[in-house]
Formats: structure tokens, sequence, C-alpha cells
């Protein structure tokens, strides 16, 4: 009867110890793989829920990094469209450089249409720029979409140059900026907001030249081209009585002329025989025509005025050029001087606004960077925290596992000596 026991035992001591060092060995060699890996959680099956965790973690990482690399491109071409806005105003700065010499009275005819032929070569680049395309072959400006050619021209009047898409900017969001800017806003005139009309008077002998055209009633304003001529001063026997009557003719966008030939009306505007400048005010517009010398007269039954929308700064570019060079007297280039010098300003001021908005694309670009940044270092804790193992704790728990083997190893050697025949001498 104790024999029985006693080789039970034996036997069970044994089984224990092949089943201690086997379960020790396959924790230390778990352990090890995490030490290698240096995860706590190497498979799913390891811990479900921080399984989950990491492998969102991981997905909105790799989400944050696509959006950084879509961000990098997006900042890439808005800072190339920022710098051919640069351009662009550096070579409409020169250009206003030469109308401004062209203006000078020493200047012959000749020497006048030299000065056109560089001024052509600079309207060349400013179109050229406007058309810039970034790496991927689609244009800089074209807004909320064009062709790839975004403006087109010279066409036939009235409309000479038009954008061949979709006015308006891309808006930003929280994670991107736009790849292109509203190359409309920045290079389209419009008649209502800019009021950007270039004054041509047929008469090279006149005495008169006309100012800049403002907008004085936006709702009468419709991009009409007006036509005045029979200018007749009649000086009252008071200031009061004084007048200016002209004959008016409108050409409206679709090229009807409103009134019709020989039906056109007398206007009327108040003037005294002191004042030095002639009010005209046309469809909302208002400009002014300044007489030399102020102390006469003029006679201005010769003078035709033609008012004309300018719909681009190369439509303003283009006036002044022909104006500039087809200039035979003194009078007719401060004429064109005057007006290119009114219209180019309004012209880079449009520009000048939209590399503003350029430029505040790419601070928020920076913005969201730095955001992005923040996002990623959090998710990657919230990741580390679900899977990381604690190396400091796992080389301990290690050490601690391999004592725990050794010992089951010699354990294990102990019970193979509890056989009879050790003892048997």
């Amino acid at each position: 009867m104790s024999t029985a026991l006693f080789r039970t035992s034996s036997a069970n001591a044994y089984d224990n110890s092949i089943r201690n060092i086997a379960n020790r060995y396959t924790d230390l060699s778990a352990l090890q793989e995490n030490l290698t890996s240096g995860k706590r959680v190497v498979r799913a099956s390891d811990d479900p829920t921080s399984a989950a965790i990491a492998e969102r973690s991981l997905t909105r990482l790799s989400r944050i990094a696509t959006d950084q690399r879509a961000l990098e491109s997006q900042k890439s071409a808005i800072t190339v469209a920022e710098s051919t806005l640069g351009s662009v105003t550096d070579a409409l700065q020169r250009f206003r450089e030469l109308v401004v010499s062209a203006g000078n009275g020493v200047n012959s005819s000749g020497e006048r249409k030299a000065i056109a032929g560089e001024l052509q070569g600079l309207r060349d680049q400013v179109f050229a720029l406007a058309n810039t395309e970034d790496s991927n072959g689609l244009p800089l400006f074209n807004a909320l979409g064009s062709a790839l050619k975004p403006f087109v021209g010279p066409n036939p009047q009235p409309q000479d140059y038009t954008f061949n898409g979709l006015p308006g900017q891309t808006p930003a969001s929280a994670v991107a900026i736009p790849f292109a800017l509203d190359g409309d806003a920045a290079f389209m005139l419009s008649p209502k907001v800019d009021g950007a009309f270039n004054v041509s008077n047929s008469n090279p002998a006149s005495t008169l030249q006309a100012g800049g055209v403002t907008v004085k009633d936006a709702a009468l304003v419709t991009g009409s081209t007006y036509v005045i001529s029979n200018l007749v001063i009649l000086p009252g026997t008071a200031a009061s009585d004084s007048k200016v009557t002209y004959d008016l003719v409108e050409t409206q966008t679709d090229g009807t002329r409103v009134p019709a030939v020989g039906v056109t009306p007398i206007t009327s505007a108040d003037y005294t025989s002191s004042d030095t400048t002639i009010p005209i005010e046309v469809g909302g517009l208002s400009l002014s025509l300044s007489r030399t010398p102020a102390g006469s007269l003029p006679d201005t039954t010769k003078d035709i005025f033609t008012i004309q929308p300018s719909p681009s700064v190369f439509s303003v570019m283009d006036d002044a050029i022909r104006d500039i060079g087809n200039a035979t007297t003194n009078s007719t280039a401060a004429q064109a001087v005057a007006q290119a010098l009114h219209n180019i300003d309004i012209g880079m001021k449009n520009i000048t606004a939209v590399r503003g908005q350029a430029g505040e694309l790419l601070n928020r670009a920076d913005r969201i960077s730095t955001i992005q940044e923040g996002r990623s270092l959090q998710v990657e804790a919230d990741r580390s925290r679900a899977e990381d193992l604690d190396m400091v704790q796992g080389i301990s728990d290690f050490n601690n596992l391999q004592t725990g083997y050794s010992a089951a190893l010699q354990t294990y050697a102990k019970v193979q000596q509890l056989s009879l025949f050790d003892y048997i001498r």
C-alpha cells in the first residue's frame, strides 16, 4: 500500500516539474519577445482592448501624415502663387515708372513709341505670369476651377480679356488650404466695384484733360461705354446760371446703342465761368474735365470723349500702350498718362489684396501644421500607452522569470533523483 502511494507522488512531482518548466519557459519566451519588439501587446490576443486602441491610433497617425503631405503640397503651390504675384507687382511697378516717364514734355513721338514697346513687353510678362502653372501643371490662379489657361485674350471688344473659369476662392479647412488663388479677383476688374474706366479724347489739340473716373452710384453702373461729344460751355449772366451741354451716346455691353443715332439728348451740368474743371456725371460715374490754361474758355466743339470700362489689368495696360504710343502731342500724352496711372493703381490694389490672402493662407498652413504635430504627439502617446512595454518593468520581470526558470530546472533535476536505483549500492 505504501509503495503505491510513493509511486503516485513521485509521478505527480515529476509531471509538476515538467509542467512548471514548460510554463516558465513560455512566459520567459513571451517576455523576451516583448522586450525585443518593445511592445506589451504583440498580438491582438494579448490584450484585445489595448490592441483596438493601438490600431485606431495608428489609423489616425496615418491620416495625419497623409494630411501633412497634402498640406506641404498645397503650401508649396500657394508659396509659388504668392511669389508670382510679387513678380507681377514688380512688373506693374516698372510699367508705372515708364508711364510716368512717358508724360515728360521733352519726349518726342518716337520716344513715346519706344516706351510703348517696352510697356508691351511688360504686358506680355504679366499676362504670362497670370497663366502660371504649378509643378503638377495646374494653374495657380484658377479660382474655383478653370481651363488650363485661365486668362484668354485679347478678344474682340467689349470684353477684350476673359477669365475662363469660375470666380471665387476655395475655403481652407481644418487640415488643408487651397491649391490655387482667385485669379478673377486679382486680375479682372468690375465696373461697379473697381471703377476702372479709360477716358480718351479724339481731339489731339484739346485743352481739356479728363481725370480718373470714380463710381458715384454703383447701382447705376452697367459697364456700358459712353461717348460725349458737342461739348458747349454756356456761361450765364450769373455764376449759378452757367451750364455745360453735351451729347451723350451709350453703348451697352451687348452692343446696343442708347439712344439711336440722331436721337442723342442734351445733358447739362452745373458750371461757372470761373471754374477750372467741368463736372461730368453719366451712368453712375463721375469725372472732371480740367481746362488749360485755367483762365480761358476752351473750344470744346471738336472734343469727343470716350469713356470705356477696362475689364482687366491687361486691358488697362493695353490702353496705356495704345494711347501713349499713338500720342502725337504732349496734351494727348498727358491724358493717356493720367488715365493709365489711375487705373494701374486700381489693378495693383486688387493684386496686393489677393497677395495678402496668399500670405494669410501660408500663415494658416503653418498653424495647421503646428496643430497637427501636437495632435500627432497626443495620438502617439495614446498608442504608446496602449501597446508599448515599460522597459524598466519588463527587464525586472525578465530577470525574475529567468531566476524562476533556473529554479524550475534545478527542481526538476532533484525530482529526477527520486528513484530507488539511486539508493542501491
